[in-house]
């Protein structure tokens, strides 16, 4: 996933991790959200890689999932505006398969039998279709749109790559769903 988000004065309050919480928590948790929803499966490692600059809003993100899957978030701010602002591509199923999603407007692939390209007139990110979702789950009966092990797994890699912690394969993380806490296997403490 790369993003050409553009420069945001240093001073600028979103800049401001008690404030805004700076890019990663305000901006590239979307992009991780996407990521483990596009794989499917737990997010096992992370690490983040920023650039020197005053903001350090220029990183890399680097996700290892629970089935093999490797992801990476690029935040640039220091991009040129000419160039889409958001562009995902998946290499996936052992095979030459890509596709481009430029700005949620146009969709193309690549080695994919029968894939038939999309273009919309306007960006689509889905708020929608997200918010509908969210509202009739429960109007209906049926199960949260995200599961919530899902969006606290997300919450707590973003709040860690946020903060530069590093996670390896050999911490994995679970949730007491009942007591919302964390609790790491092969720790002896709880986590809050």
């Amino acid at each position: 996933m790369t993003v050409n988000a553009g420069a945001i004065p240093a001073d600028h309050w979103t800049q401001d991790p008690a404030v805004g919480g700076r890019r990663v928590i305000a901006e590239a948790c979307h992009f991780i959200d996407l990521l483990r929803f596009l794989v499917g499966a737990r997010i096992l490692s992370h690490a983040r890689l920023a650039m020197d600059s005053a903001a350090g809003d220029t990183l890399g993100l680097q996700l290892g999932f629970a089935d093999g899957s490797i992801g990476t978030v690029h935040d640039f701010a220091n991009g040129s505006k000419a160039f889409p602002k958001e562009r995902l591509e998946v290499f996936a199923g052992g095979r030459v398969l890509v596709l481009q999603l430029d700005n949620f407007r146009r969709l193309s692939g690549y080695g994919w039998p029968k894939f038939k390209p999309l273009r919309l007139w306007r960006q689509d990110e889905g708020q929608k279709a997200c918010a509908a979702a969210f509202v009739q789950a429960p109007r209906e009966g049926g199960p949260a749109p995200i599961p919530l092990e899902e969006i606290l797994e997300v919450s707590r890699v973003t709040i860690e790559v946020a903060g530069g912690k590093a996670c390896s394969d050999g911490l994995r993380p679970e949730y007491d769903l009942k007591r919302l806490r964390l609790r790491t296997s092969g720790s002896t403490g709880e986590h809050h």
